[in-house]
């Protein structure tokens, strides 16, 4: 899908192009209909030429794309890789049976950027290798904070899934101890929880609190961040989603829901603070442990761990499979 965030897949693609790989990319079309169509025409006529197809794999409507060209890969006899990233895909393994095993059980082999979805995948008996999705490390400056102030940053589509209001709830809490609390909200608004937002935000008079940016580049939300000390992640599903690694990346301390494949990614009072989905009360306290300085180590511990996820360190994975 187009958008102004590259992908975890257009990255993959930068990269692939530069270990000399030929790669050839289908599709950034904003309507469906076109976007399936320019994929399966892209399958068909490239197929004489392609090694490999790789599939960009979602949990909602884009999982009926990801069926339809692993089928097409099938029909040409064509190797072809999903590449896992909807938090919501566990979900489709146990509702949809049939066509989860037409996809994931004749594909050359599954690749889940988390550890979560590698073990879902594995109950299933899916043949599946973790790879993580990449970050280049050197892009990201880590700001030390000498001491936090209660400035949180939000990134993510407007979704209900995302439970953007949750982070409004949590603000409002805060900021009967740390008045001067604020937040910045940044990502497309794509459903009624940003509408939902909004009057929330009017009914309890937070409109010099908090900022709602829209879509900006991911090198505009980075630069906005140094402004920022703590990171929030208010989602109800999710798989290990870029924002959160980037987040730990600038040194900015995390507190996330504890759901899907997050608990895979962060250690709870190590590189970052769990707390249970949907509950305003301890995703404050957590935010408060930070305030007050709990847990000094933690971006330093939360930086090191996604230095592992810079290409450098992951490309011998994507080698291996695709040199094979």
């Amino acid at each position: 899908m187009k958008t102004k965030y590259p992908t975890a897949l257009l990255s993959l693609v930068t990269n692939l192009k530069n270990e000399g790989f030929d790669v050839i990319v289908s599709s950034n079309m904003q309507n469906k209909i076109l976007r399936l169509s320019d994929m399966i025409f892209s399958t068909i006529t490239k197929r004489k030429i392609v090694d490999y197809v790789l599939i960009d794999t979602y949990s909602t409507t884009n999982f009926y794309y990801a069926l339809i060209i692993s089928q097409l890969a099938r029909f040409f006899n064509l190797k072809y890789i999903p590449i896992l990233h909807g938090g919501n895909l566990p979900n489709r393994l146990e509702n949809n049976k049939f066509l989860s095993n037409l996809i994931f059980k004749y594909s050359y082999i599954n690749v889940a950027p988390s550890n979560y979805l590698k073990f879902i995948f594995e109950k299933h008996r899916f043949k599946t290798l973790n790879i993580p999705n990449t970050i280049s490390i050197e892009k990201y400056p880590f700001k030390k904070r000498e001491f936090y102030k209660p400035r949180l940053l939000w990134v993510r589509s407007f979704k209900s899934i995302y439970n953007p209001i949750l982070a409004l709830k949590v603000l409002i809490l805060l900021k009967k101890e740390y008045p001067k609390a604020t937040l910045c909200m940044v990502g497309p608004f794509l459903d009624t929880s940003y509408k939902e937002s909004i009057n929330y935000l009017k009914n309890n008079n937070l409109e010099n609190s908090v900022e709602f940016t829209n879509v900006i580049t991911k090198e505009e939300w980075h630069k906005k961040s140094e402004s920022y000390d703590i990171f929030i992640n208010t989602t109800n599903i999710d798989n290990t989603p870029v924002s959160v690694i980037e987040a730990m990346a600038l040194g900015l301390p995390v507190v996330s829901t504890n759901v899907g494949g997050i608990p895979f990614l962060i250690k709870h009072k190590i590189d970052g603070m769990l707390v249970e989905k949907n509950n305003v009360i301890e995703m404050k306290n957590a935010i408060t442990s930070i305030l007050n300085n709990e847990y000094p180590n933690i971006a330093i511990s939360a930086r090191k761990k996604v230095e592992e996820y810079d290409w450098s360190v992951v490309r011998n994975k994507w080698l291996s499979i695709l040199n094979s």
